[in-house]
């Protein structure tokens, strides 16, 4: 695991993996930030005194995975500790999600808490955990979506696939997590056409499953398709989120193509609830001064996801904002609401 972590590291952010280029143009930017927060940061001194461990809710080497491997490195190199990735990937995102809330709150295990997992799981699935069980470290990614299927597929648009799904056993799709899924819940719902999921847990197991002719299509993060399509394996056919790719900016958009159907999810960081508030000031203070480096910038557009910095409490409320949209959504695509009440 170790090596994979160095591995994707030096593939995707070079300039974390040079450890004297970060400290050179980086390191600065950032402990300038820290030491301007004052007691907050002082109170904490020999925090962290060993390793600290980064439960990531999804399979390795998806967008997900690489994007919180990329966020560990750069936490690695201004905490001077090893931050060691855990995946626990399974049930769209959840298991890891159940398992960092189980954590012990010393402010040595912290996860993600991603959009999905925290807004709509808890509604249409009986889990182990709540909104609250977590203290939010902070909001720090965007995700890209865009649909694809291979390369020598009948379907170049979402007509197409629209009249495939009409026709025969209809269109067969993978998916990691919901809002993955989402697009073609709204196609079926629109156009009343069959689109069946098979559920996977990670990007690079939903789009093999595309690449080996298991499904038909799949919506995916740039990270998870972008080598494929360049290597003329995978065809884009729509752009899933609300603006075109601007590495495939002649693939219109789903909404272009003339259905009202966006994906969004943000990526957001927490601790198991009860680490005590001087170590959670610290690790915010800390994330959120690396969000806003050059380095994570340049990473991340090689990644294909957008770099966000929104403090704990900015990403809680953004997920509580959440929570009555994608209650409706699941409403929408006739899932069944199972926990009315949520987040309470």
């Amino acid at each position: 695991m170790r090596r994979l972590h160095t591995v994707l590291s030096s593939a995707l952010f070079p300039s974390f993996s040079r450890a004297a280029r970060w400290r050179r143009c980086c390191a600065p930017v950032v402990m300038a930030a820290l030491l301007s927060a004052g007691p907050a940061w002082a109170n904490t001194e020999g925090y962290p005194a060993k390793e600290i461990n980064f439960v990531i809710n999804f399979g390795a080497g998806g967008n997900t995975d690489v994007t919180a491997r990329t966020i560990g490195k750069a936490m690695e190199e201004v905490l001077k500790k090893p931050v060691i990735p855990v995946n626990k990937g399974g049930a769209q995102g959840t298991l890891g999600v159940g398992y960092l809330a189980k954590q012990k709150p010393d402010g040595y295990t912290l996860g993600l808490a991603s959009y999905t997992s925290m807004t709509l799981s808890p509604q249409i699935m009986k889990l182990d955990y709540k909104l609250d069980d977590f203290e939010y470290i902070a909001g720090v990614a965007r995700y890209r979506y865009g649909m694809v299927v291979r390369a020598d597929s009948p379907y170049k648009n979402i007509a197409d696939l629209v009249a495939a799904s009409k026709t025969g056993k209809g269109v067969f799709y993978s998916s990691p997590a919901f809002p993955n899924s989402t697009p073609f819940m709204e196609l079926a719902k629109q156009t009343g056409g069959k689109f069946e999921e098979i559920p996977y847990k990670s990007g690079p197991e939903t789009i093999g499953a595309v690449l080996g002719g298991q499904v038909d299509a799949s919506v995916l993060n740039p990270s998870d398709v972008l080598p494929h399509i360049q290597a003329g394996k995978l065809r884009m056919i729509a752009s899933a989120s609300p603006m075109r790719w601007v590495e495939l900016p002649e693939v219109p958009t789903i909404q272009e193509q003339g259905h009202n159907i966006t994906a969004d999810s943000w990526m957001g960081m927490a601790f198991p609830k009860g680490t005590p508030k001087a170590l959670r000031d610290r690790m915010e203070q800390t994330v959120l001064a690396i969000m806003k480096t050059p380095a994570i910038a340049e990473a991340f557009a090689r990644i294909g996801i957008d770099p966000v910095a929104l403090s704990g409490a900015e990403y809680r409320q953004k997920l509580v904002e959440a929570i009555p949209q994608m209650r409706e959504a699941a409403k929408s695509a006739n899932l069944p609401i199972v926990n009315p009440n949520y987040p309470n």
